[in-house]
């Protein structure tokens, strides 16, 4: 019974996700919200849109939750004296009002409780064949850049919005871990670089990911862990990657807090679980030689669940 009473001392932790919502798959708070909430935590959702589905299928319809309308959310919240929280979580976002408001909500939420972290996914677009474009309006930039990521603590850029961050092209891993600095730099002592055209030590068929942690020690000095993840590249196009990314380290970094190292191998190998779990059974049910379709390819969330829970490592992260 003492190990039962010792678990229930244990404070609870409590996320506040401000994500998109859809009826079918899985992608913003749909990615985020059951990986957490296996994983031990609390977790409030405001559903930034609620469409039938994610924006990749042919038809999609829905409704838009505009800066206004979340600012009463949280009033109502604010109202119960309710709003104390241990993490924020943001994802995908269209609207610079909405994304202003969110700075905002976050840093009263860091007067209510100074030891919040805010883990941010600056999503604003992706390279293909090696060509970056982006898929949010172009002035989300600047609010990312000047106002988000000063407030963030744990930042999943991928490499373009790293680059678009700071500016400045990576070429070399010696250019990425120079960007990470210059991320730390603008605030977030946690940068991971979720994946990047990089060449992988272990041959074309590996996506390499960057992780940079820096933290002041009771002395003042700073020290920074840096390290390299490969997996295995997967060989189709899902969605809600990011979101589930971004949930699962948040959890891995607050159970493991001074090892990123650790924190990132459970965090990818959870991901390389569910994506080969995904592409096995979408390529089932497509059938022989046919392509798997955006319903095919909806993550396996729920059949994921004990690897998610105990994820067994198969990716390695190298400490540079």
């Amino acid at each position: 019974r003492a190990g039962g009473a010792a678990m229930e001392l244990e404070r609870e932790c409590r996320v506040l996700s401000i994500q998109s919502h859809v009826v079918r798959g899985y992608v913003g708070n749909k990615a985020a919200t059951f990986p957490l909430q296996v994983l031990g935590f609390e977790v409030d959702t405001v559903n930034s849109v609620q469409f039938s589905n994610h924006t990749g299928y042919s038809h999609w319809k829905g409704q838009v939750l505009n800066s206004n309308e979340l600012h009463e959310l949280y009033e109502g919240l604010k109202l119960n004296e309710v709003n104390r929280y241990d993490y924020v979580l943001t994802g995908y976002t269209r609207d610079t009002s909405f994304l202003a408001m969110v700075v905002d909500i976050v840093q009263e939420l860091k007067q209510q409780n100074s030891n919040l972290v805010y883990v941010c996914d600056p999503v604003m677009g992706d390279k293909w064949n090696g060509e970056g474009s982006m898929y949010v309006p172009k002035d989300l930039l600047p609010v990312y850049r000047d106002k988000v990521v000063p407030v963030a603590d744990i930042i999943t850029p991928n490499q373009f919005e790293a680059e678009l961050l700071t500016g400045r092209k990576i070429h070399t891993e010696k250019e990425a871990l120079e960007v990470m600095d210059m991320l730390h730099a603008m605030g977030p002592e946690t940068v991971v670089i979720t994946s990047s055209d990089l060449q992988a030590p272990q041959g074309n068929d590996y996506l390499i990911a960057l992780g940079s942690h820096r933290k002041t020690k009771a002395d003042g000095t700073k020290m920074t862990q840096r390290i390299r993840v490969e997996s295995p590249k997967v060989d189709a196009v899902f969605v809600g990657t990011g979101d589930l990314f971004a949930a699962m380290l948040l959890a891995w970094t607050h159970k493991h807090p001074n090892n990123l190292k650790v924190a990132c191998e459970k965090t990818v190998s959870a991901m390389q679980h569910v994506l080969q779990r995904t592409i096995k059974s979408a390529k089932v049910q497509a059938g022989e030689g046919n392509k798997p379709n955006s319903a095919q390819l909806e993550l396996r969330m729920v059949q994921s669940k004990k690897d998610i829970e105990n994820p067994e490592i198969i990716v390695k992260a190298t400490v540079l």
